[in-house]
């Protein structure tokens, strides 16, 4: 198979390949917001390993919003604060659209929009399949509404 030019050979065995064809999350976009760079960076190569297309990363609450609003998002990982914001607004975008998404935090809880506090959330630090766990998870009960 080619990704970006370069050849890729899969270490999968059949059955795994199999799984892996029926993934939920097999080409859907998702939209990372996360202020840090090393944890977005990691988080777009590994993701788009499991076949999520990246379909834009923002590290503030005005891009995120932007591309809430307008770009072709159908799946998103939210982090809690972004700097000093708060990611609510980007949250109610979304939501407002029937688009399903997850927190990702290192506050618990406590720290995820009001509005919100029923959403999935994974904490920090975390690992890539409690990430990939929760955003199927998520998607399955969106498709379920």
């Amino acid at each position: 198979m080619s990704v970006s030019g370069a050849t890729y050979q899969s270490s999968l065995m059949p059955s795994e390949e199999t799984q892996r064809a029926s993934d939920p999350l097999l080409g859907r976009r998702l939209l990372i917001v996360e202020d840090d760079p090393y944890i977005a960076l990691a988080l777009e190569e590994t993701l788009t390993e499991f076949g999520l297309i990246i379909a834009g990363m923002a590290r503030s609450v005005t891009e995120a919003l932007r591309l809430a609003r307008e770009g072709d998002v159908n799946l998103a990982l939210l982090d809690v604060n972004i700097g000093h914001e708060k990611i609510d607004p980007v949250a109610d975008a979304l939501a407002a659209r029937g688009c399903p998404f997850i927190f990702t935090t290192g506050c618990g809880r406590a720290g995820l929009p009001e509005a919100h506090l029923q959403r999935p959330m994974v904490e920090k630090p975390f690992y890539v399949e409690e990430i990939l766990a929760a955003l199927r998870g998520e998607l399955a009960s969106a498709e379920e509404r």
